[in-house]
């Protein structure tokens, strides 16, 4: 609902049928003509995610797509999984939203994770990589037939354009937020991958004029709830729970930080150097292609709190500085607009989609 519906209607546009398999709460879905329940558990050994794959097998077989496009890791991998073996397939997509198998994964689950790209590979014709890290590991470990590099999925920015005049006053008397806050955003859902602990723990070595809003909700919320609490900044930490409309939150606030542990190239660090604002991130794939350090934004080592409450000071102490890293961020943005990315990923499936169906035998 994020990412793909303006692939979606492209492909209604061109005549397509198309068919969107999803998990989650269900939901119609724009565009698509039919959805298709893909009821996953954040497990690879999970039995009912087999059973959601032969599920899917029977149906790929029953419609004889055209073509197939894949997202995620979980999703990509049991997908792909629901089409080895078969006689006929059709072509085969995967769009790579970060994959979970870098050099800071421990060496277990990398090489498991890797293991599964691999055995994956003789049924993905085409890899799109949205970091320079991933595109590399997919040429290296030949994880399809063909890579390509894209600059993201393309982020449609003109839905950010909503706020108000009022927006900033508004939100903060709402979250209790002194007028003379300096505001620290990070939208994400609460999970070990996003790492919110690690800026609680930052805030125990900031002045106390410096609010961290922790919009999104997950597994772990309650556990960084009772951090806070801990740390003794309760009063300066806000969970507004999972938030919609992020234009005026990013308007709301003063930076943008980030303390993911692995991304792809992420929509909330794009959104919110297209806003304007100063972002302080990890340093880790994806958020390195987005961010040149001093530049673009600041860069500090992943996990370590006093680094990253460090170059949020530097942002405290000079206005010059949060202005510079703004302007050139939301330059940088621009690139990854959808505008500009579109038919680079658009080419890629419609190239695919002319070798016809099942006509990539094995």
């Amino acid at each position: 609902m994020n990412f793909h519906l303006p692939y979606l209607r492209k492909f209604r546009e061109e005549g397509w049928t198309v068919h969107a398999a999803c998990g989650g709460m269900a939901m119609d879905i724009p565009y698509a003509d039919e959805v298709i329940p893909f009821p996953l558990e954040k497990s690879m050994r999970s039995p009912g995610n087999f059973r959601a794959a032969a599920a899917l097998r029977e149906k790929i077989k029953e419609e004889r797509y055209s073509l197939i496009t894949t997202h995620t890791s979980l999703a990509a991998f049991f997908t792909r999984l629901a089409l080895r073996g078969l006689r006929e397939r059709p072509p085969v997509a995967n769009m790579v939203h970060g994959y979970l198998f870098d050099d800071g994964t421990p060496w277990l689950k990398r090489t498991v994770l890797l293991a599964a790209e691999r055995w994956m590979a003789p049924v993905t014709d085409v890899v799109l990589t949205m970091n320079r890290w991933d595109y590399e590991a997919a040429v290296q470990y030949k994880l399809g037939r063909n890579v390509i590099h894209i600059p993201g999925v393309g982020v449609d920015f003109s839905r950010l354009h909503t706020a108000s005049a009022d927006t900033r006053r508004q939100l903060r008397t709402e979250l209790n937020i002194p007028d003379n806050a300096f505001v620290l955003l990070y939208a994400a859902e609460f999970s070990a991958r996003k790492s919110q602990a690690v800026l609680i723990r930052a805030m125990a070595q900031l002045p106390e004029h410096v609010v961290l809003v922790l919009a999104g909700d997950g597994a772990l919320q309650d556990e960084c709830l009772a951090q806070v609490q801990r740390l003794g900044v309760a009063d300066r930490v806000r969970f507004p729970g999972h938030v919609k409309d992020m234009g005026q939150w990013y308007d709301m606030a003063d930076a943008a930080a980030s303390a993911s542990r692995i991304e792809g190239l992420p929509f909330n660090i794009m959104e919110a150097m297209h806003a304007g604002l100063p972002v302080v991130a990890s340093d880790v794939k994806g958020h390195s292609d987005l961010i040149a350090d001093g530049e673009t934004g600041l860069l500090y080592p992943y996990g370590d709190e006093q680094a990253c409450a460090k170059q949020i000071r530097r942002l405290l102490e000079s206005e010059d500085l949060q202005r510079h890293l703004g302007g050139n961020g939301r330059e940088k943005a621009e690139q990854y607009a959808l505008e500009n990315v579109f038919s680079e990923v658009w080419d890629a499936y419609a190239g695919l989609s002319e070798e016809g169906i099942y006509a990539l035998q094995r």
